[in-house]
């Protein structure tokens, strides 16, 4: 193996409540701070370089131009697809329309910044 993703860096106009977000939906912790209000989450006691990579909320004022050419998929790890997506939803994710049938097996959501990400259906084993 040559590489593997280790961080995803998230541009964000507000690293606070995204840190808070997605440390909930993952279970990740706080890594670490930046003077410039950049956040690092990742999983506890494993930290950055562990098999699940950190992400990184960096403070941003730039705006958002148009659909993001990447976005994270999901996967319960102790519930079914349904429970999940309304934990979800309780935490202050969204549903999205990108153009869906809604014959598809995943829930197309957006974080709290519009950062869109899907449920995919699949239970997996936590890591660990």
């Amino acid at each position: 193996m040559a590489c593997r993703i280790t961080e995803l860096v998230i541009d964000t106009a507000d690293p606070e409540r995204l840190a808070a977000f997605w440390s909930e939906v993952l279970g990740y912790v706080e890594l670490g701070r930046e003077d410039d209000g950049t956040i690092e989450i990742g999983p506890p006691d494993a930290g950055f370089g562990g098999l699940q990579p950190t992400l990184v909320l960096s403070a941003s004022s730039e705006p958002r131009k148009g659909k993001l050419p990447l976005h994270i998929d999901v996967n319960a790890t102790d519930r079914d697809q349904d429970a999940e997506l309304e934990r979800l939803l309780a935490l202050g994710a969204r549903h999205v329309d990108i153009g869906q049938t809604g014959e598809e097996s995943w829930y197309p959501l957006a974080d709290p910044e519009g950062n869109e990400f899907c449920l995919l259906r699949s239970r997996v084993q936590p890591v660990g």
